[in-house]
């Protein structure tokens, strides 16, 4: 079946669905470098008109990638809420986005909602809207996950600090984790990507986290970012996992090539379950994504890669997590050449994860050979603020030195909290209060406190 429109006289035809929604798709470098970018704007105007005159039931019927070759469609398809899907059921792509912009489109009535869509429903419809119809909807969206405190609370904008050291130095993470603590970061996790992914320092790091943790009794969950399988093997060896970690992808195929499956993704979720060491909730998986992994691993399947990236919430939706960001910039300007396009990545990923009923977390970043500064991730940062992200990245001085990319400061966490009247998430922001830490969000912390500084 294919699709048609015309613009300014000419009648553009598209082969398949996979095709409609890569020509609709506001043009990026990743898709311009896998040839499946619209050749104009005409074209990319006449596949956006197309799309909005699709009804949703035909992502029911159609898939981007077929059933029988991938374990994410079966996902998909099989845990289609038909229920929930049916009070959108009659609506086309547009008169979708109508109705998400309207009154009728409550936080509960979008909560209820979510099991219905499919990733590419969310997708089709985020290509059709502009930036501020992304931002107004994602703000409604309300998705609650906890662990050792809750996070994604109305009013509330956690933080990841990133205390991440080039030689897995212990004196330099705690000195971080200070300086995080000090200015109100960490509420979301305390999460470090290890320099190595051998098992030894995997256990290292828990051990240091789960130390920091107690002996100051932080109401928060830590994690090293260790492959899921070095995780695993951690957490048979007694370690002190909180939260496991797992980059995951829109595909089987790019899945494989992280080396995870959606059955090794159940058996670690079951694993971490049965440490309960979650005081508040059991959400304890965390999920990084990003645009352009499946293009870089030669599994998008003609896809754009935008579609996949929502894919990979549904992988993540599989398995209740606690936190899911997209490290929206951190590939390369070859899949986002400039802050533009980083900017509208930024507020599609967040808009389609919230949308799918996702804990959404955005890493405002960029490397440093794209065409990008930090005015850009300052304005999509304040951006994503008042779509009401989950949470942002806290990294010292907005500069990983182990990663080599840039992202967002503690600083800046503070700032668009003080802006916006955000606050941490409340069993974090009380424990902050008894540590004589100071006032969240209106104030620098006024004095320091003594137990943190016996950590550096």
């Amino acid at each position: 079946m294919g699709f048609a429109h015309v613009v300014g006289g000419t009648r553009h035809v598209f082969a398949d669905l996979r095709t409609l929604l890569a020509r609709a798709t506001p043009f990026r470098s990743g898709d311009a470098l896998a040839g499946i970018a619209a050749e104009s704007a005409a074209q990319r105007i006449a596949a956006q008109r197309a799309l909005a005159d699709l009804p949703l039931r035909h992502f029911l019927s159609e898939s981007v990638i077929p059933y029988e070759r991938d374990a994410v469609t079966r996902l998909i398809l099989d845990r289609h809420d038909a229920a929930a899907f049916a009070p959108v059921a009659h609506l086309t792509v547009g008169g979708f986005r109508d109705w998400l912009l309207s009154e009728a489109a409550t936080p509960a009535a979008l909560a209820a909602l979510a099991p219905g869509l499919t990733p590419e429903m969310a997708a089709a419809v985020s290509k059709i809207m502009r930036l501020s119809d992304l931002i107004a909807v994602a703000a409604k969206c309300r998705v609650v996950t906890r662990f050792r405190n809750t996070i994604g609370l109305e009013g509330r904008l956690s933080i990841r600090l990133q205390p991440n050291d080039p030689t897995d130095d212990p004196r330099g993470i705690a000195a971080q984790i200070v300086d995080g603590l000090m200015l109100g970061a960490g509420d979301a996790v305390i999460g470090i990507n290890p320099a190595t992914d051998s098992l030894e320092a995997t256990l290292r790091l828990l051990d240091l986290l789960d130390g920091v943790r107690e002996r100051c009794a932080i109401p928060t969950q830590s994690c090293v970012l260790a492959h899921v399988t070095t995780t695993m093997l951690a957490m048979a060896r007694g370690a002190p996992v909180d939260l496991v970690f797992q980059s995951v992808g829109g595909t089987e195929a790019v899945n494989r090539s992280f080396g995870v499956s959606l059955e090794l993704l159940a058996e670690a979720r079951e694993a971490a379950l049965s440490l309960r060491r979650g005081t508040v909730g059991e959400n304890v998986f965390y999920f990084e994504t990003g645009q352009g992994s499946a293009l870089s691993a030669d599994a998008h399947h003609g896809c754009d890669q935008q579609t996949i990236e929502a894919r990979a919430y549904a992988v993540a939706r599989g398995f209740a997590p606690l936190l899911v960001n997209s490290v929206v910039g951190f590939i390369g300007p070859e899949y986002l050449y400039d802050g533009k396009q980083i900017t509208r990545a930024g507020l599609e990923d967040h808009f389609c994860g919230k949308l799918l009923g996702l804990p959404m977390g955005v890493d405002v970043c960029y490397t440093n050979h794209a065409e990008a500064d930090g005015d850009d991730m300052d304005a999509l940062l304040t951006l994503l603020g008042v779509a009401g992200v989950t949470y942002v990245m806290g990294v010292a001085g907005a500069d990983d030195v182990m990663l080599a990319y840039q992202s967002t400061s503690f600083h800046d966490g503070l700032a668009v909290r003080a802006a916006l009247g955000r606050r941490p998430a409340p069993e974090f922001e009380a424990w902050m209060e008894r540590m004589g830490i100071g006032g969240t969000t209106r104030e620098v912390p006024a004095r320091l406190a003594p137990a943190l500084l016996g950590l550096a």
